[in-house]
């Protein structure tokens, strides 16, 4: 399964994006699906992820304001990013991380190109 994202772009603070990932193959198999972010010489970090009995799990500096989706029926995962701030600013990748004792593991095998996510102040 190849992960494609899309929907990055440059936002003013305050404002919203919503990003997609399309799986070229079923994610219904996936429990887990999540949201990375990275910026220059940082790692990447996991910004939101969902299971597939609906819990979800988000980084303090993003609850509140971001929301993740998953739609097994059409192979996607959604980020909706409201009141973005200039520290949001990075590559947002889509993965499909394992799952173990509440923590998540991205799979390197699940990496897409990601998407740009630019906030301007």
């Amino acid at each position: 399964v190849q992960l494609v994202e899309s929907g990055g772009g440059l936002v003013q603070s305050g404002g919203s994006l919503r990003l997609s990932c399309a799986a070229s193959g079923s994610i219904s198999g996936f429990f887990a699906m999540g949201w990375y972010r990275q910026v220059p010489g940082s790692q990447r970090d996991l910004v939101a992820a969902i299971n597939s009995d609906g819990d979800t799990k988000y980084a303090d500096s993003v609850k509140g304001r971001f929301t993740i989706s998953r739609d097994n029926a059409k192979n996607s995962l959604y980020l909706e990013m409201n009141n973005l701030k200039p520290e949001d600013t990075a590559v947002y990748y889509c993965n499909a991380p394992d799952y173990a004792f509440g923590v998540y593991y991205a799979d390197p095998d699940y990496w897409g190109q990601g998407t740009q996510v630019t906030v301007s102040s």
